[in-house]
């Protein structure tokens, strides 16, 4: 193999708020060859999701924090380039935490454990409507949020990656579907592309008194992306058995000083309602059902998708932090390769 450098992203001071420009330091080693049961990756392709943003902290979550002096935890989809492995061949296209690096050395496992990309799917749609973010969503609505024919859904963040496919798997359980976003486009594609009832954009309108006005009957589901005033509000209009699926919390910039928790909680006692969190984890052994599921949904038009592909490995950092500023319009990659 020519390239014998591998560039690399580590953490080099834990961020306050978004990502800056001394957060990460981009180095460069040699690349590791393989051993025995391993095999050799080039990165193709970046993901990036909020979530990356709390592994910064140096607090107890559901996963250890990225450490200082540690690669950046990612995952991505790459080309094997060399292999010591059965059941990895040079040229296959995978998918697995490999981390903001050009090159991983790997033995298929960890966290993240690596995964052929099947034949026909395009190497992008595997970090996103595929990946895990289409799995949140599928996991996310159907076993939480159960929505039942007829029922009002509501979903904040949804023209992000997650929020916007969980939103349509609504819609085809014969759903009234209602997003929640950021500006007249993202609202607009909810509509018009994403197959939604109505949108709210929250940044010109009070999502509360427009709730009210489109579910005159109260929220059934709520799907939680943003936690916050949001969460508070959606609280105030939940029916009776009403069910909240806990997703994310974007509105808290995934910092270590977190807004206080949501102060209309006894409207879950007066409804009789459910709010839950849940992790894509504890579902990775049902990932084949939903991957099968969504490429039926996608093949037959059901389910619409947006990714947003920025360019380049010395672009990671401020790619992170288009997804706290609103900039990135569905599923957030970055292309650091193209395959051989």
């Amino acid at each position: 193999m020519a390239a014998t450098i591998n560039r690399q992203w580590i953490l080099s001071k834990r961020p306050e708020g978004l990502i800056e420009d001394n957060t990460f330091e981009l180095v460069e080693s040699t690349v590791v060859p393989p051993q025995e049961g391993e095999f050799l990756v080039r990165n193709l392709y970046l993901s990036f999701d909020p979530t990356q943003r709390g592994w910064l902290n140096d607090t107890r979550g559901y996963v250890e924090p990225v450490q200082l002096g540690e690669i950046m935890r990612a995952s991505s989809v790459g080309q094997v380039v060399e292999s010591r492995h059965a059941d990895f061949s040079v040229g296959d296209l995978v998918v697995g935490g490999f981390g903001w690096q050009e090159f991983a050395t790997t033995d298929g496992g960890g966290m993240i454990p690596a995964r052929k990309v099947p034949p026909g799917i395009a190497p992008t749609n595997m970090l996103s409507v595929f990946g895990v973010t289409g799995l949140t969503a599928y996991f996310g609505m159907l076993d939480v949020g159960k929505p039942e024919s007829g029922d009002t859904v509501v979903v904040s963040g949804a023209a992000g990656a997650t929020g916007s496919v969980a939103g349509q798997i609504a819609k085809i359980q014969g759903c009234q579907v209602i997003g929640i976003a950021g500006g007249p486009a993202k609202c607009g594609w909810l509509v018009d592309q994403a197959h939604f009832d109505q949108a709210i954009d929250y940044k010109s309108e009070n999502v509360l008194d427009r709730v009210r006005e489109l579910c005159p009957s109260r929220v059934n589901v709520y799907f939680d992306n943003v936690g916050g005033q949001i969460l508070d509000d959606m609280l105030l209009h939940i029916a009776i058995g009403a069910r909240i699926a806990l997703c994310g919390g974007i509105s808290s910039g995934y910092g270590t000083d977190l807004p206080p928790g949501p102060k209309n909680y006894m409207q879950l006692v007066i409804q009789r309602a459910r709010m839950e969190g849940f992790l894509i984890l504890d579902y990775a052994a049902r990932f084949p059902e939903a991957v099968q599921q969504l490429a039926a949904w996608v093949s037959s038009g059901q389910i619409t998708f947006q990714e947003d592909i920025q360019e380049g490995l010395e672009n990671a950092p401020e790619t992170l932090n288009r997804l706290f500023t609103g900039q990135n319009v569905g599923k957030q990659l970055l292309r650091i390769a193209d395959p051989q």
